[in-house]
């Protein structure tokens, strides 16, 4: 797990990175510069800059008013710098390998991989606010805070993590499809091209899962195929949460504890069977001694359980190093995601019917979905049942894939297509 790939600081030599400092000093030389180069090319100053400058005001908006509002602080509330997410690069890649292949299996079929090109932003945007849609969505409580600018904030912090493939599958086909149907162009020919690209995409965007620490399995035996995580990861909260780490387990109803783990934290302070779990929280009492120069969410805090009326605290060194292993779920379903979006290349196009590639994939992801749910606790059962949201999204989408095949090899196969689409006005 690795968060944090590179953080910014807040301040060089004393003078602010974002905001009224460095970065947007930087802006205005660069468009000092831009207008010099304009001049000396025989170009007027004036129109340049009245040509140019939305772009250019964007920016410095960006610098001085939003940067500044989502740099990590210190515990005691004071910036300390940019992070560049370990989840946001991985995403970054993502999207800029699958958009490569997506060229590559174009300029194949006989298309103009500019259209690929023109077509990525539609599905970059759908992808992200489907994806972000659907996860604000399933966890709306997780984004409450004080004020309704910090919940906004906090919804559109996609690039820590929080979206949903299924989302993103959504936003963008929607996304997509809107442009292809303004340019006149083959909606399923460029889906047999585009979809299996998607998996390559989720390939590497759920290597940042792992970097990010979400999007894990259930517990399981320390083997090769575990993955431990350390402290102030989800897993490890959850862990302590259900008292697991802490070396017992209780029912959510009654609170009863129900079982202590041999030489665990909890039998060595003398906790036993059947006693209740009045409360179980954070203590923050750590914080206080905390270094003012990390994030504050690298601060560790300790455990505080209030068990049959008597009080118990666990200091961060007194807990476990790293949180118990779990099933290796997002490498899982990375592979998986490569050998799908290998096989689906693999497919001849020209010998099946329009369609029938992107079918195949959605019928298959959602098979593969499915099944790794079976190993992922970090979604609850809905309607009443063990299967969560995505096994339900999963079984609509085989479902209604199973019906596109049907209806694409039911039709009468067209005569003449377009080989070779070109942009539209």
């Amino acid at each position: 797990m690795q968060r944090t790939l590179v953080l910014i600081p807040h301040e060089i030599a004393g003078i602010p990175v974002f905001g009224m400092g460095w970065l947007l000093f930087a802006i205005l030389i660069a468009l000092a510069l831009r207008l010099l180069i304009a001049k000396l090319q025989g170009a007027a100053v004036f129109e340049t800059l009245s040509r140019e400058w939305p772009v250019w005001a964007l920016m410095s908006g960006i610098v001085w008013f939003v940067l500044p509002r989502v740099e990590l602080t210190n515990v005691d509330q004071e910036p300390i710098g940019m992070a560049i997410r370990g989840y946001g690069v991985m995403l970054l890649l993502a999207v800029g390998s699958a958009v490569g292949l997506a060229a590559y299996r174009a300029r194949r079929q006989g298309f103009d991989p500019e259209v690929i090109y023109s077509v990525a932003p539609w599905v970059f945007a759908g992808g992200i606010l489907g994806a972000r849609t659907f996860y604000v969505i399933q966890y709306r409580d997780s984004f409450i805070a004080d004020t309704w600018s910090q919940t906004a904030l906090n919804m559109l912090k996609f690039t820590e993590g929080g979206l949903v493939v299924y989302g993103s599958f959504i936003g963008g086909i929607l996304a997509g499809s809107i442009y292809l149907y303004r340019k006149k162009l083959p909606w399923l020919k460029f889906g047999d091209v585009i979809v299996p690209c998607m998996f390559l995409g989720v390939f590497i965007g759920r290597l940042g899962c792992v970097m990010n620490g979400c999007c894990y399995g259930g517990r399981c035996e320390d083997n090769q195929f575990a993955l431990k995580f350390p402290p102030n990861s989800p897993v490890y909260e959850d862990q302590w949460r259900s008292g697991e780490l802490l070396g017992f387990r209780f029912d959510p109803e009654t609170r009863l504890i129900t079982s202590i783990s041999p030489d665990g934290l909890a039998e060595r302070a003398g906790i036993n069977a059947g006693q209740k779990v009045d409360t179980l929280d954070r203590d923050y009492t750590p914080l206080a001694t905390a270094s003012r120069d990390i994030p504050a969410e690298d601060a560790r805090t300790g455990v505080v359980a209030t068990i049959d009326g008597r009080r118990y605290r666990w200091s961060p060194r007194e807990l476990p190093k790293t949180a118990l292993p779990v099933f290796a779920a997002q490498i899982l379903s990375s592979v998986s995601s490569l050998l799908l979006c290998l096989g689906l290349c693999m497919i001849p196009v020209q010998r099946f019917r329009e369609g029938t590639v992107m079918m195949l994939g959605f019928a298959s992801y959602a098979v593969l979905r499915f099944v790794l749910e079976l190993v992922r606790v970090d979604e609850s059962g809905q309607f009443g049942t063990d299967f969560s949201i995505s096994q339900w999204v999963s079984i609509c989408v085989l479902a209604g894939s199973l019906i596109g095949l049907g209806f694409l090899y039911s039709r009468k196969q067209a005569t003449a297509a377009v080989s070779s689409p070109e942009l539209g006005g």
